[in-house]
Parts: structure tokens; C-alpha cells; sequence
């Protein structure tokens, strides 16, 4: 009973169960799928996605199919001979399987493996048929022995007989003489005989005369191979010892003599990386182009080039002229190695001072810097390959800003030479314990007086603008003006000294002389990047920006052209006693004489045309009319309009 109540507890269990425990998966592959649609077989998915499933099968085509390559292959009577070989108990061909029980199975193994082994009647039946051939075997084989005995143990007739007497008894052998070859048979085997003499006598001597030049040029190899080592020394190229070979013995008492040099081309202040691969070797093979080998050579130039976006939006692009050298003699391939060298150090100093720029953003690549350094400008260096350059034509279409690029580019290698001198110079007075540096090192030696420059030349570019803008706007108004307008007021001598100097006497100035009517001059001075100071007669006053320019020549040139007006006024109404004097606080120049107040002011648009406008002044109302105005595109200058005028108003008066 407990037994009982135990089975329908479990049963009470399962049944409770979830109906995913319930869940049994068949280990037949599934055919269909959950909507009992036949599920293809993938055998391949093309590049584009699609994919290829099996071709569905008609089982009775496949069948038909099966028997008709069986007839095909095997033949019409394929079952018939089937039948006959089970029929004569070949065992080669499968038998029915028999359905009786195991003791008669073991029975029938038992009887077949009494059949597999012979009886002694058996046996001698066998014996008795192959021993009759064995004997008649042996007989032949004693026969031919005999014979072969007897033939080596006859000796040669002593005269020979064309038809020699063979005697009864015994067994003799005949000699059979070659007979003489033809005339032109045996001429013609003497000729291919002479002939593949001839043949082997030519290429022997081939042979040594091909080893008699190897070993000429090999001689000559070697003395050439000193004759540059000290063509090399006498060029004051450094000549250091190689390594020892791969495998050399380098224990104790192993000679460890060098037996080659190499020859040094890198700078002396180098990092450690660049002077091992600054290293060439003499050739001790035959070479079509190069004198030297040089193991780490790179065969890339640096290129600097400029990028300028003016006011209408226009680019224009130049880059420095990269010199080609043929590297045909040793000392055109060390220069040019040397160069590239030295431009590749260029390369990684600027990589390391583009991101530490205080004025000015940088983008860094693996063999490419581009550097906003002005408004308008981008400053690029690249490393191209040598090779390409060689082959391109330099673009010429910029000649001033092609020259500015070849100036950045023999500036950065003054730079870096004044960095390696600094360099070494701290390294010889570390051991110095008093010695302190008085500045801080500049972060950016190499990058940063360039960016100064280029900042420099931009910043002279929009001040030539406006005062070009304001002497033009003097001339077609009539009045004379000139400008003197010098960027850089250093000599050659002294710009290279700025350049090596630190960063407090690196700035270079210049100065712009604007004379008015040739009586009186504005003087601008300018410092590098960006500072502008104006000397005035009354003062001295550093400019800030653009319009601040702007107005302070609009205001100097207002002046000076009032002051112009009033002593035309003077010299005009002379004869009626006119008192001419300029306000400045309303900016005007103001005439009076009897009967007649005139006011005259000057304008400048933002394009800085003058114009001017001449007032008068009724004393009954207080107030002003327009008599007449000037513009530029009048025929007459400003000092001839306001003369045209007086004469006009005191005729009127």
C-alpha cells in the first residue's frame, strides 16, 4: 500500500512540472520545419548573400536512374550472372543470410574450416604431379652448364678459315673480324670527332678566359675599393670600424680585430638612433650605380610648402625647390644621403614641437604636419619620396612665396645646428655646478621663429593693405602722398643673428613712413609677431588692431587736410581780410570774413574715398546750408574745388 502511494506521489510530481521540462528533442535531423514545410540543405552562400539550397529529388527518377547505370556499367545479364555464381557456391558473392539457430551455424564453420586442410593422400596426389617437372628442370639447367663450361675451355684456331672445320667430337668458337668502314663514312667520323674536340677546346678556353676576367675585375675591385676609402678620408668623411660578422668568436683570447670600417655621415649632435643609421660601407661586388651602400637609407626629402587664402577666397600653393644630385661619384651619394639624414631629424623635431605651439594649432600625421600658422596661411611638411621629386618639375607659379618656402627650409637647418651647438654646450658645462641658465629653454627652438615669421609677415601684409588703401585715396583726391614701407629693417647679417638668438632678441622690426601732401609724415614702426606703434608729434601710441589703424589714419589724414584747407582759405580770401582757423574738437575748418561764415569737413568711407562738403552759415537762423560737395570722381583735385569755390562765393558776396 505505501509502495503504492509512493508511485502516485511521483507521478503527482511530473505532472506538476513546467511544460518546458516536458520538452523531448529527437535525435533525427529535422526535415520540417514548425509549419511542416520541407527545410532545404544549404550547400553555399555566394559572395552577394544569396544563398544556394540542394535541388529537391524525385525518388522515383533517382531510381531509374540507379538500375540504368547498373545495366549500363555492369551489362544486360548483371542479375543472371548473379544468380549462376550463387548457384555454384562462389564466395566471393554474398550468400543469404540463413535464419537457423547458432548450433547449426557452428557446425557448418566446423566443416568449412575441415575442408580448408589437406590429407595425406591429397598431398602425395600433388607430389606425384610436380616432381616429373622439377626433374626435367633440373636436366635442362645441367645441360646449359655443361655447354658453358665447355665453350670457355675451348682455346682460338691459330690460323684462321673462313670455313672452319668443326669436328664431330667437340664444340669450337669462330671469330667474326669487322670489316673496314667506307671513305667517306670514316671522314665523316673523323670530322664530328675533330669538330667535338674543337668544340671542347673553345669552351674550355671560354672558361678560363670568363675566370681570367672575374679575376681582373676582382683585382681591380679591390683597388678601387681603397682608393675611395681614402678619397672618403681625404674628404674629411668620418671612416669608424664595423661590427665583427655574425658568429664571430668573441670569448676570451678570440681576435676581435675589426676587418672592415664603415663610413659616418651623421651630425655630430645627433640623437643616438639617427647616427647608427647614418652609416654606409664600401662594395665589395660589382654595382651599375652606387658607389656606397647605404643599409638604412630611406630615400625620402622633406618638403615645405605654404597654403594662402586671400579676401576673395583664391588659394595659392608653392612649395620649396628640392635640388636633385646625381649619385654617380661618392661624394654626390654621401651629400645626398647626409641631406636626407638630416632632413628626417628636421622631421621627427618638428613632430615633437608641433603639439607644445603657444600660437598656433598643429595636425600631425605619420609623414605629414600641416600648422595653421597665420590667418589665411597653412604651413605644411611633408616627407615625399626622393625619387618622385627628383622627377616633378618645381612649381613656379608663386616666385615670392616659392622663395619664402626655400627660406623656411635652410632656416630650419640653421635652427638645428644652433640647437645641436646649445646642446653640446650644455652637455660641456653640466659639470658645472654654479653655472645656471639665466632663461628658461625655449619649448619649440626649431618651430617657433618660423611660426614668428610667418605671423610677422601677414601681420606687415594688412598693414601695407591699409596704407596702400590710404595713399591711393590721397592721389585720386589730388592731394601728393608717397610711402616708404620697409618689413625688415635688419641686414642679412643681423636677420641670421635674430635667428640664433633666444627667444627675448629673436624679434624682428621694420617701419612704414606715409608723407601727406609733402609737408607732413605719420611714421608706423612694427615688431615681430605682431606690434604696431604709431609716433605721433604729440605722443607715442601702441595699436592694438586693425580699426583702431583704421581710425588713427583717418583722423591723422583728417587733420592734415583741414590744415590744407585753412591755408588754401588764406592765400584765396586774403584780399577780403578772411580769418581761417580748424576745429578740432567738431572736425572742421572754419572761414570768416564780412558777411560770410563757411564751415568745410572731410570724410572717409570704409573704402577710406574722401569726400568733402562745404557749409554756410546764415547768421539771421543760426543755421547751415549745403553750398556744394566734392567725390572723387570730380575732374578737379580737393585744394582746386575748394579754390573754384571761395573765388565763386566771394564774387557772389
Amino acid at each position: 500500500m505505501s509502495s503504492t502511494t509512493q508511485i502516485d506521489s511521483d507521478l503527482a510530481l511530473i505532472m506538476e512540472q513546467p511544460s518546458w521540462k516536458k520538452t523531448k528533442l529527437s535525435l533525427e535531423r529535422p526535415y520540417k520545419d514548425d509549419k511542416g514545410e520541407r527545410i532545404p540543405v544549404l550547400l553555399d552562400i555566394a559572395p552577394d548573400g544569396v544563398q544556394v539550397f540542394e535541388p529537391q529529388q524525385d525518388p522515383t527518377k533517382l531510381l531509374g536512374e540507379n538500375l540504368r547505370r547498373i545495366f549500363i556499367e555492369r551489362g544486360v545479364d548483371f542479375f543472371e550472372r548473379q544468380d549462376a555464381l550463387r548457384a555454384t557456391g562462389d564466395l566471393s558473392i554474398p550468400q543469404a543470410l540463413d535464419t537457423k539457430d547458432d548450433k547449426v551455424e557452428s557446425d557448418q564453420q566446423e566443416e568449412g574450416v575441415s575442408k580448408a586442410h589437406m590429407n595425406p593422400e591429397e598431398l602425395f596426389k600433388m607430389r606425384m604431379e610436380i616432381m616429373p617437372q622439377l626433374f626435367t628442370a633440373l636436366g635442362e639447367m645441367t645441360h646449359a652448364r655443361e655447354l658453358l663450361s665447355l665453350l670457355l675451355a675451348s682455346s682460338a684456331p691459330t690460323d684462321p678459315s673462313p670455313v672452319p672445320a668443326l669436328p664431330s667430337s667437340t664444340l669450337t668458337a669462330s671469330i667474326v673480324t669487322k670489316p673496314s668502314p667506307i671513305p667517306s663514312v670514316d671522314a665523316f667520323n673523323a670530322q664530328l670527332t675533330i669538330g667535338g674536340k674543337d668544340e671542347a677546346l673553345r669552351k674550355a678556353s671560354s672558361i678560363f678566359k670568363v675566370a681570367a676576367n672575374n679575376l681582373e675585375r676582382s683585382r681591380l675591385r679591390g683597388q678601387r675599393y681603397w682608393v675611395d676609402a681614402l678619397k672618403t678620408r681625404r674628404a674629411n668623411w668620418g671612416l669608424v670600424p664595423a661590427p665583427l660578422p655574425f658568429g664571430a668568436p668573441t670569448g676570451k683570447g678570440a681576435d676581435k680585430t675589426s676587418k672592415d670600417f664603415f663610413v659616418s655621415f651623421g651630425l655630430e649632435e645627433s640623437p643616438a638612433h639617427f647616427r647608427r643609421r647614418a652609416v654606409g660601407h664600401m662594395t665589395t661586388y660589382e654595382t651599375a650605380s652606387h658607389v656606397l651602400v647605404f643599409p638604412h637609407r630611406q630615400r625620402v626629402r622633406l618638403q615645405v610648402s605654404l597654403i594662402l587664402t586671400d579676401s576673395n577666397g583664391l588659394l595659392r600653393t608653392a612649395s620649396n625647390s628640392v635640388t636633385s644630385l646625381s649619385d654617380a661619384s661618392l661624394e654626390d651619394s654621401l651629400k645626398i644621403a647626409q641631406r636626407e639624414m638630416v632632413e628626417e631629424e628636421l622631421f621627427s623635431v618638428l613632430i615633437k614641437e608641433a603639439s607644445t605651439l603657444p600660437t598656433a594649432s598643429a595636425r600631425v600625421a605619420e609623414r605629414l604636419i600641416v600648422i595653421d600658422a597665420a590667418q589665411g596661411m597653412e604651413l605644411k611638411f611633408e616627407l615625399v619620396d626622393g625619387d618622385v621629386v627628383n622627377a616633378q618639375e618645381s612649381n613656379k607659379s608663386d616666385e615670392r612665396l616659392s622663395a619664402t618656402c626655400n627660406l623656411i627650409y635652410f632656416a630650419l637647418q640653421g635652427l638645428l645646428l644652433s640647437l645641436h651647438a646649445s646642446q653640446k654646450s650644455q652637455r660641456l658645462s653640466s659639470a658645472n655646478t654654479q653655472h645656471l641658465p639665466s632663461v628658461f629653454p625655449n619649448k619649440a627652438p626649431l618651430l617657433q621663429p618660423i611660426i614668428d615669421l610667418l605671423q610677422y609677415q601677414v601681420f606687415c601684409d594688412r598693414i601695407r593693405v591699409e596704407l596702400d588703401k590710404m595713399v591711393s585715396a590721397l592721389l585720386k583726391a589730388g592731394v601728393p602722398s608717397s610711402l616708404r614701407f620697409d618689413a625688415v629693417g635688419e641686414s642679412g647679417h643681423q636677420l641670421v643673428e635674430h635667428f640664433v638668438a633666444n627667444e627675448t632678441a629673436r624679434r624682428i622690426g621694420g617701419e612704414a613712413l606715409l608723407r601727406i601732401d609733402v609737408r607732413q609724415t605719420l611714421r608706423l614702426t612694427f615688431l615681430s609677431p605682431s606690434s604696431l606703434t604709431a609716433h605721433l608729434p604729440q605722443a607715442t601710441l601702441p595699436i592694438a588692431s586693425i580699426p583702431q589703424l583704421v581710425q588713427l589714419l583717418s583722423d591723422e589724414v583728417e587733420r592734415c587736410l583741414l590744415n590744407r584747407l585753412c591755408e588754401v582759405g588764406l592765400q584765396v580770401c586774403e584780399r577780403v581780410g578772411a580769418t581761417w582757423f580748424v576745429d578740432f574738437v567738431s572736425g572742421k575748418a572754419v572761414g570768416r570774413w564780412e558777411g560770410n561764415i563757411l564751415n568745410f569737413r572731410v570724410i572717409f568711407d570704409k573704402d577710406f574715398t574722401i569726400h568733402s562738403s562745404a557749409y554756410r552759415l546764415n547768421r539771421a537762423s543760426h543755421q547751415l546750408s549745403l553750398l556744394e560737395t566734392y567725390t572723387p570722381e570730380t575732374s578737379v583735385s580737393l585744394v582746386a574745388w575748394l579754390q573754384e569755390l571761395l573765388e565763386k562765393t566771394i564774387l557772389e558776396s
